[in-house]
């Protein structure tokens, strides 16, 4: 899945290849790229069509581009959900069409916005802005009210944050995975911000210090920023940005998927163990396990 950085990138490229832009026409041929809508495809063709796009935001791995108007609670946004595989392209309108194109809007400027999804779990959705859960005032997609802030904005509460995750007793992954208690850190950057920090993932949230905390959440913004400076990590073709170019720091790595290979800091061989699902990657010689995870004697290959 896409994480902050990747979805960061898409959205600056929509900020300056489509703010400013008017829609012309839209066309959606994918059923299931407009399923979350209650009209269907027709209704966000009818709720697009001559809208001007005034912005592109994002919260977490939220991305959505504003509509004309008031941009008050109840204003209309296009709410993108990238899912597994989902693209959103600036091409020529005459450009050739490519297979697993679901949407695209003609802009006034003789380009089209496309959206590609080869695995169709992402989609369009035209929904009302509502104030943030968290009573910040902030305006973001109703469906989206209840993310936390991210570590990339400017009214990210750090101190606040750690002391919320501080009183919660589970394991501290799951918290950084946890999008109601700090948005846009997924798994990758999960891991690589818990080897940073020298935090096994299994540590449970209350037994670790404050300023671990702290220092915990400096290391996925870091990593997140580092990942964003490389345009975010592409595994496959899927992870592009509006252009269509991948990403690169999937060759920067520490930890993730870099199971039996020997740790950049200490040379112990990385271990990768099954959580939530999910792949998690550790270095047990830099990142102590708490005694109870000692048991699970985690598999060392891929």
């Amino acid at each position: 899945m896409p994480e902050l950085p990747e979805v960061e990138v898409v959205r600056r490229g929509l900020e300056t290849h489509v703010v400013g832009r008017r829609i012309l026409d839209v066309d959606v041929t994918g059923a299931r790229t407009a399923r979350r809508q209650p009209g269907g495809p027709a209704e966000i063709v009818a709720r697009l069509r001559d809208q001007v796009v005034t912005g592109a935001g994002r919260r977490g791995k939220y991305l959505w581009l504003t509509l004309d108007g008031d941009h008050t609670a109840g204003a209309d946004c296009l709410l993108v959900h990238l899912g597994m595989s989902g693209q959103m392209l600036v091409t020529a309108t005459d450009a050739p069409r490519v297979r697993h194109l679901h949407a695209r809007a003609r802009l006034d400027d003789g380009r089209e916005l496309r959206f590609v999804d080869q695995r169709t779990f992402g989609g369009w959705t035209v929904v009302p802005l509502a104030e943030a859960a968290d009573g910040t005032g902030v305006l973001l997609p109703a469906p989206a009210a209840h993310v936390a802030a991210d570590p990339f904005e400017p009214g990210f509460g750090e101190l606040a944050t750690a002391r919320a995750i501080r009183r919660r007793d589970t394991e501290i992954k799951r918290l950084l995975l946890d999008q109601t208690v700090v948005s846009g850190i997924g798994n990758i950057y999960a891991d690589e911000a818990l080897w940073r920090a020298g935090v096994h993932g299994r540590r449970r949230a209350g037994s670790l210090t404050l300023s671990t905390v702290r220092g915990l959440l400096g290391h996925a913004r870091e990593v997140m920023s580092d990942a964003l400076d490389a345009g975010g990590t592409s595994f496959d073709a899927l992870y592009v940005n509006v252009n269509g170019a991948s990403g690169y720091f999937d060759r920067s790595l520490d930890v993730y998927g870099q199971a039996g290979r020997p740790c950049a800091r200490c040379g112990t061989p990385v271990v990768r163990e099954e959580f939530m699902n999910r792949g998690s990657h550790f270095c047990p010689g830099c990142q102590r396990p708490p005694r109870r995870a000692v048991a699970r004697r985690p598999r060392s290959v891929r």
